[in-house]
């Protein structure tokens, strides 16, 4: 008895030393544990693993979580985390995002993690940008910013300006061009506008509407008219020219460095002046920031690791490893990282860059600037009117919320329905039939009860979130609830005509249309390939599937990479053809019907072999004696297929059309892709204009929950109106 006792003593102390390992912190691992998040990839990555070890080596007990996130996603998972206390502790990111994380209550104080003596090791722009309202929010890092890459071969002598560069077209051949950049991206844009002295935001004022910024647009037209630089610009074009020896000289970034793999001697300058504006392109100034949860500010260990990331070992590293332009004045005076060419250049670019913006409401800016310069580049408007208009477009997203009106009325109508679903409930259970059928399902029950849970979970309880964040706005830490209003503001067009520019109904037309159009292009192709496929006498049948398979299996988002390609203007496989047949090159995103084909073509490739399998499969499921009865009656081929085939066809080909009905209502990857809405959105679809209200107009998740709403009761009515077409019996 005794040793029994002992056993059951021993296993109850194990037992409590588990329990206490698993539910109190600290008492699983010794030491403590920080969690950091970054969106490095290649060199930077490896430079802060190494510095990351170093640390863990000079403080014993602290364990470092590295975790690295996806940069297009890196705020938004940032924002989902961190209010659940499942974030980082320290997370590295530009500064200019600082006034969102504060205003969604992401970042805390850095506090001693950068106390007043370590503020002179760091440049003053760097400490101005991390810090809001007398507070820092970040340990600074490293500066970005863009300068010139020069192509030694095709530029030999300093250009002393744009136009010194610009004046070497004559001497550059067709298909080659001076200067490259992104000339319809703001970011790309702005160091001309500063040299014109304009800024995009002053405060939170939409700042791009006056007379400097005027005169830099149509500055940049010039550069495109002459064919200094290259049309329809993007960063996969530019390297590739640049890669090639076709382009002299190039503004980007750091960056650009990792992508180029060419010959190409090349150096690395500050951006030179423009003299219509009598100054230098000053460039925006991003600062890589070590910041703190709130969470994290209140740990030593995580503001340790934050001072650690800026400090002179850590950035000796990363300038020597990651080739970062460190934010620390000292490492400068080391000869291994004053000596990189490459590094001193852009330190020198960042003396004279102009921070970003932190103020929230620089998100709202980029897409209503990016629209105006890109419409005069094309010639469509003036400079005048269309930063008019780009202004118009900020206002009308950063208008203020609605008052927030009553809820007793919500609650009223709430309650009004629960009490009607209550009596139904009591009176369906007094019903004796009803609790013998209950009585004798009950042991069915236990069999879907999974089946009920997983769904509810996964289907129900997001929809249900969806449906509440809809009546809200605001950030999640501070919502504001609103009603209807983000309902009533999209189906009132936000006081616009109901058919205005980016209006909820235009948009619907521009989806139904959509769909209409690329179901029908896949049936009929589907239908003709999949009976033709299915003739006995064609030889290598095999051969044919799987080739015309291909454009499903392929990855949707690579396919619209490809295809957008294709319709470049002046580079793209389609124009070439067309030019070889002698007809102009199509500038096939300029104009609404020509981006709503190049979509529409693109999204037909990828849809028509889904049907055609359809129709193969369902093809070997009709008896032949019924095709054999009809022959005999003396039918032709052609009553055969419309008397016996198609209709035969039907009830397979009808769930098929409704689930790509389904699939092409929502089919954003194309339309974001390859068109990205251009002309000025004219091309975009329901699913992604409540996209652009959720990422890129204020993140004004509330208004976009309403658009994601509003489109599944517009699938649901569909469906339904689809169903009316099957035969009763085969309703789907």
């Amino acid at each position: 008895m005794r040793s029994f006792a002992r056993l059951r003593g021993a296993i109850l102390l194990a037992a409590l030393v588990v329990l206490a390992a698993i539910f109190v912190p600290g008492c699983a691992e010794p030491g403590e544990r920080v969690a950091l998040w970054h969106a490095y990839r290649g060199d930077e990555e490896t430079a802060l693993v190494e510095v990351v070890n170093r640390f863990e080596l000079e403080h014993p007990g602290v364990t470092v979580e590295l975790l690295a996130i996806p940069f297009e996603v890196y705020t938004s998972k940032l924002g989902s985390a961190i209010p659940h206390a499942h974030g980082p502790d320290v997370f590295i990111d530009a500064h200019e995002r600082l006034g969102i994380y504060e205003k969604e209550h992401l970042v805390g104080p850095v506090g001693d993690a950068l106390p007043d003596g370590d503020v002179g090791a760091f440049d003053a722009t760097s400490i101005d940008a991390i810090t809001l309202r007398g507070v820092r929010y970040g340990v600074p890092m490293s500066n970005k910013c863009l300068a010139l890459y020069v192509n030694e071969a095709l530029i030999p002598e300093h250009m002393p300006s744009i136009e010194a560069i610009a004046a070497l077209r004559a001497k550059f051949p067709e298909g080659s061009f001076p200067l490259a950049y992104d000339s319809t991206s703001a970011f790309f844009h702005a160091p001309f506008l500063h040299a014109f002295g304009g800024r995009v935001l002053d405060g939170d004022r939409f700042a791009f509407d006056d007379e400097r910024a005027a005169r830099s647009v149509d500055f940049a037209r010039g550069l495109a008219a002459k064919k200094v630089v290259p049309e329809e610009p993007s960063g996969a074009l530019i390297t590739q020219l640049f890669a090639s020896g076709h382009v002299g000289a190039v503004i980007n970034g750091p960056w650009f460095q990792g992508d180029l793999k060419t010959d190409v001697k090349y150096h690395i300058e500050p951006l030179p002046k423009i003299e219509a504006a009598g100054d230098v392109m000053r460039p925006y100034l991003a600062v890589e920031a070590a910041m703190l949860s709130p969470s994290g500010a209140a740990r030593k260990p995580a503001r340790d690791l934050a001072r650690y990331l800026g400090g002179e070992a850590s950035s000796k590293v990363r300038a020597r490893v990651a080739k970062q332009v460190v934010a620390r004045l000292d490492v400068w005076n080391d000869p291994a990282v004053a000596g990189d060419a490459s590094l001193r250049a852009f330190h020198e670019a960042a003396r004279d860059a102009v921070p970003m913006p932190t103020s929230p409401a620089m998100r709202a800016t980029w897409v209503p600037v990016n629209q105006a310069i890109l419409k005069v580049l094309r010639g469509d408007m003036s400079s005048a009117d269309a930063l008019r208009e780009a202004r118009a477009r900020f206002e009308d997203v950063m208008r203020p919320p609605p008052p927030p009106p009553s809820p007793t009325p919500a609650l009223a109508l709430l309650g009004a329905v629960l009490l009607a679903l209550a009596f139904a409930a009591v009176r369906r259970a007094r019903d004796p039939g009803f609790q013998r059928e209950l009585r004798a399902s009950l042991p069915v029950y236990r069999w879907v009860a999974h089946a009920a849970v997983t769904v509810f979970a996964l289907v129900l309880l997001p929809l249900a979130a969806g449906a509440l964040t809809s009546f809200f706005t605001g950030t999640q830490e501070s919502p504001r609830y609103v009603g209807f209003a983000n309902y009533v503001g999209i189906l009132t067009a936000r006081g616009a005509p109901l058919l205005s520019h980016g209006s909820f109904y235009l948009t619907l037309l521009v989806t139904v249309a959509w769909t209409v159009l690329n179901v029908s292009f896949h049936v009929a192709i589907g239908l003709v390939l999949g009976l033709a496929l299915s003739r006995p006498w064609l030889k290598v049948r095999a051969v044919y599937r799987v080739l015309l398979i291909l454009p499903w299996a392929v990855p949707s988002y690579v396919t619209a990479l490809a295809w957008k390609g294709m319709f470049h203007r002046q580079f793209g496989a389609i124009n070439a053809v067309l030019h070889a047949l002698g007809a102009e090159p199509v500038s096939w995103f300029s104009h609404f019907t020509t981006a709503f084909t190049a979509n529409l073509v693109t999204n037909v490739w990828l849809g028509f072999p889904f049907m055609m399998v359809v129709t193969m499969g369902a093809l070997t499921s009709i008896p032949k004696d019924v095709l054999e009865a009809a022959e005999v009656d003396g039918a032709t081929r052609w009553q055969k297929l419309r008397l016996v085939t198609l209709p035969l066809l039907r009830p397979t080909l009808l769930p098929a059309v409704v689930l790509g009905a389904v699939w092409t209502f929502n089919m954003f990857n194309v339309v974001f892709l390859v068109s990205g809405g251009e002309p000025d959105g004219t091309t975009d679809i329901l699913l992604s204009e409540a996209y652009r209200w959720a990422f890129t107009r204020d993140a004004q998740y509330g208004y976009a929950a309403a658009y994601a709403v509003l489109i599944f009761f517009l699938l649901v009515g569909g469906t339904r109106l689809l169903g009316r077409f099957a035969p009763r019996g085969e309703a789907t």
